[in-house]
């Protein structure tokens, strides 16, 4: 039996963040991991080794396509996959390295092997090669990719996300079914490396939980540039016959690929945590339950990020970690949790913070609204990224920023500014009357800031 302060089953970004922080604020910590290099979904499978693909995959398509409307000639483009790959696994194999040693700096033990409880105060690794006993403990085990009813992933034909970032070839057809933030980027990763890409949705619109205008304005773009919409239909069912494979839908027309990708969300990785050792039962919709302290139904339990439920992103499951392990050591409640944005890495970007407008609509709040689009910006013209615009909702009587939304270069980067202006409480006018420097694709957000008040000085 080893005895330590905290344990903490999982090492993705809320586990090794949370292993992290106990260290630093002086607990003798371990983690538990079922794999050998930390770093969780984000890290291995899915934020990091995604992002490198669409980075590389949006090079490409500019030496296609787009240097030569700058003066550059670029003859025999070719695409070597294993290469790209390749730079992809370094990426993710740098990254992981990169934990570890942070668990080496702060003195922090990794154990490799599945956790699991053994009642309060016990974690079980693997299959019994080591017993950990501590005062506290926080589950933080993510995701993993969910399917729809009747529709078996197998990995070859019928696609995870983990699958869709590690395919050998170029899809003739890639069929994607779910118009969220996983199916857009990794749909958009493979129609620039010459697959045709269809993806369909049961909700009339992209982007579900987005602001409509928002969603709607990316939806034209990315059809501009060669994704194909199925909207408002229902998946029911998928067959595979050798290498077709035939997405089936409800009252309407079946849609053939070679390979299908299911992006409809992710459901809370519990399998297998000994819950029941500890008195821990999920809710309805798979979580385990939570206080505002992230104190589970066991006392000593805690639990934090994806397996909690709510936005499954990395960043949510850092801010939860830390908020979590403060809570822990200086035993006083957490401080309200900071707002938590969300990104889509297309071409381009689409960013969001707060409120949408359909939003406020339904709670009757009084708002303003100031849109600027990137085609009046600049920097923006000349670098030739002209697609997009910013939006900010205003309280129409306090001023205060209640959201923005952003489609356009560099979204991802912008929408900090805007999540630290709205945790201050800042109001539209106080952008407004910042000092942006020029020309930078920032001095949007000033212009949708003016606009709140129809006072936008370049449109």
């Amino acid at each position: 039996m080893q005895d330590y302060d905290l344990v903490v089953i999982g090492a993705g970004p809320g586990g090794y963040v949370a292993a992290i922080r106990a260290a630093q604020l002086g607990l003798k910590v371990a983690c538990v991991d079922a794999h050998p290099a930390p770093g969780g979904t984000c890290l291995r499978v899915g934020c990091i080794p995604s992002k490198a693909l669409l980075e590389s995959s949006h090079q490409f398509a500019a030496l296609e396509n787009r240097l030569k409307q700058r003066g550059i000639l670029v003859t025999d483009v070719a695409l070597d996959l294993n290469k790209m790959m390749s730079h992809k696994d370094r990426v993710v194999r740098a990254l992981t390295g990169g934990v570890k040693s942070l668990f080496k700096k702060n003195g922090i033990d990794l154990h490799v092997g599945r956790g699991r409880l053994d009642g309060a105060g016990r974690v079980v690794v693997g299959d019994g090669q080591a017993t950990l006993a501590a005062k506290s403990i926080i589950l933080a085990t993510g995701s993993r990719p969910a399917s729809l009813p009747g529709i078996a992933i197998d990995h070859q034909f019928v696609l995870d996300s983990t699958d869709a970032i590690a395919l050998a070839s170029v899809p003739e057809h890639l069929v994607v079914v779910g118009a969220g933030y996983i199916g857009l980027e990794l749909g958009t990763v493979w129609r620039r490396l010459g697959s045709q890409v269809t993806i369909i949705e049961s909700l009339q619109r992209i982007l579900p939980g987005t602001d409509c205008g928002t969603a709607d304005l990316a939806q034209k773009l990315f059809t501009r540039q060669g994704l194909s919409f199925v909207l408002g239909e229902r998946v029911t069912q998928v067959t595979v016959d050798q290498a077709d494979c035939v997405v089936h839908v409800e009252g309407g027309d079946p849609v053939s690929g070679d390979r299908v990708l299911m992006a409809v969300g992710r459901r809370p990785h519990t399998e297998g945590l000994g819950l029941d050792t500890a008195g821990i039962s999920l809710n309805q919709a798979g979580c385990i339950p939570v206080n505002d302290r992230f104190e589970t139904a066991a006392t000593g339990v805690y639990a934090v990020g994806d397996v909690i439920g709510g936005a499954m992103l990395a960043h949510k499951a850092e801010a939860e970690a830390v908020s979590c392990v403060e809570m822990i050591v200086q035993g006083t409640p957490a401080d309200d949790l900071p707002l938590i944005p969300s990104v889509a890495y297309t071409d381009p970007e689409i960013a969001c913070v707060g409120s949408t407008e359909e939003d406020l609509q339904s709670r009757d709040v009084p708002y303003r609204v100031g849109v600027f689009p990137w085609i009046a910006n600049g920097r923006a013209r000349s670098q030739g990224t002209l697609d997009g615009e910013a939006k900010i909702l205003a309280h129409r009587e306090s001023d205060q920023i209640l959201g923005v939304h952003l489609v356009g270069p560099q979204a991802g980067e912008l929408i900090a500014e805007a999540v630290v202006a709205m945790q201050l409480k800042a109001t539209s006018r106080d952008l407004a009357h910042s000092c942006y420097p020029h020309p930078t694709l920032s001095e949007v957000l000033k212009e949708a800031a003016l606009a709140v008040h129809n006072q936008a000085l370049h449109i």
